[in-house]
């Protein structure tokens, strides 16, 4: 049996581990805080959204980077697998809408207790505090890493799971990239993705803290439409977050980032712009004395209607019974398309995730190993492997590290 050396103590890493003990290998997981599973603790705001429990094809689906890359890691490691493992190691899960499984406790540090009931009960070796500084190499062979107070680790294999840059916080800081670099492995430039947006419009500000549900957010590039989803998003102090800016911020191309990009909210998608237009006309007339700005009450959040007001080209104390047809249509408009300016992505500090990474044609998929390197294998993060919010960033992650674990010899 082999002498194994897992890097990172995250979701990847800690399955990895658990795999390759599994059979009959001693592991030696080394991890850098003071605690395994930093980044699983804050996930799904601490509740961790541990898989998806839809179809595979549905979870592939909904991977935006090399989802065949991942087909061999799916399914030698289901979703249904990841259930199974957590409940074997006493957390009860729960299924919610979307799919979206999460512990019965609602609590992230549940998961992280069974990961170490797991590797406890796998008799894997686990050093805190314990920083690499770097992959030892015997030519074309990993043999060990070195690690920041010089302590040199022996191993027959080393399996890389440190994660990518989002949440540097936790750890996250890049280590990963570094060591495949210094194997002369190719990367895809890492960036920040299921990420907030900054806009332009001082209006956006005074709504901060709305979240405004059953919208359609439109994003455009001159006449290219990048997004258009219906869903929840909300207003920050910067500008704009939610779950469908976080969709719109994985699957437009960092390319597209070059300059500020237009969009447009549909605060009422549920209704045709003429049906619109009769619903302004009978609260209208049964305002007919009252000023603008308080006849179009029922139509909006309380925190929205002044900022409607202010935007429109109405006069706020302009009475209900006096506004043109004109301005009547505009206000349609403007409710159907209120447009503003994304200037650009938040950084990594509040990325859910990273885009980029190890490039995938360095890995042999149906292994995890690198293919120029012996000894080494590459999973989770640190791989340019990323998807949509719901589960899925972390069935990536149990898969791969899975998949990287059992297949050492």
């Amino acid at each position: 049996m082999s002498n194994v050396i897992v890097i990172g103590g995250g979701a990847a890493g800690c399955m990895a581990a658990y795999a390759a003990a599994s059979k009959g290998h001693t592991v030696h997981l080394l991890e850098k805080n003071e605690k395994i599973g930093k980044k699983i603790y804050i996930t799904g705001k601490g509740r961790c959204n541990v898989t998806n429990a839809s179809d595979i094809d549905v979870i592939l689906a909904n991977v935006l980077s090399n989802p065949k890359f991942l087909y061999s890691a799916i399914y030698t490691f289901t979703n249904d697998d990841v259930i199974d493992f957590f409940e074997k190691y006493d957390v009860p899960l729960k299924v919610e809408r979307g799919n979206r499984v999460f512990p019965v406790s609602d609590h992230s540090s549940d998961i992280i207790k069974g990961l170490e009931r797991a590797l406890k009960d796998m008799n894997v070796h686990i050093h805190l505090y314990t920083e690499v500084k770097q992959l030892l190499m015997d030519h074309h062979r990993c043999t060990g890493v070195e690690l920041s107070d010089g302590t040199q680790m022996k191993a027959n294999h080393v399996i890389v799971a440190t994660g990518g840059l989002s949440y540097p916080s936790t750890g996250s800081t890049g280590d990963g990239y570094r060591f495949a670099q210094s194997c002369d492995l190719a990367m895809v430039d890492p960036v920040p993705s299921l990420v907030p947006f900054e806009t332009k419009e001082s209006w956006v500000v005074k709504l901060q803290g709305l979240s405004l549900r059953n919208v359609t957010l439109k994003i455009t590039k001159g006449k290219k439409v990048l997004f258009e989803e219906f869903g929840e998003m909300l207003f920050t102090h910067f500008g704009i977050s939610g779950p469908l800016v976080l969709s719109a911020s994985a699957k437009i191309k960092p390319s597209d980032f070059d300059g500020p990009l237009h969009a447009e909210l549909d605060l009422k998608p549920a209704i045709s712009k003429e049906e619109l237009s009769d619903r302004l006309v009978k609260d209208f007339s049964n305002n007919l004395n009252k000023n603008f700005r308080n006849g179009i009450n029922g139509l909006f959040p309380a925190k929205l209607s002044p900022v409607m007001v202010h935007i429109s080209s109405i006069d706020e104390n302009k009475k209900c019974n006096e506004i043109t047809k004109e301005e009547r249509n505009a206000f349609v408009e403007l409710t159907k398309a209120l447009p503003f300016t994304i200037v650009k992505k938040r950084d990594f500090k509040e990325a859910i995730i990273t885009k980029g990474g190890v490039s995938v044609k360095e890995i042999d998929p149906s292994t995890m190993f690198a293919k120029k390197v012996e000894g080494l294998s590459f999973c989770g993060e640190v791989l340019d492997l990323d998807a949509y919010t719901g589960g899925y960033n972390l069935q990536i992650a149990w898969s791969t590290g899975y998949l990287a674990g059992s297949s050492i010899e």
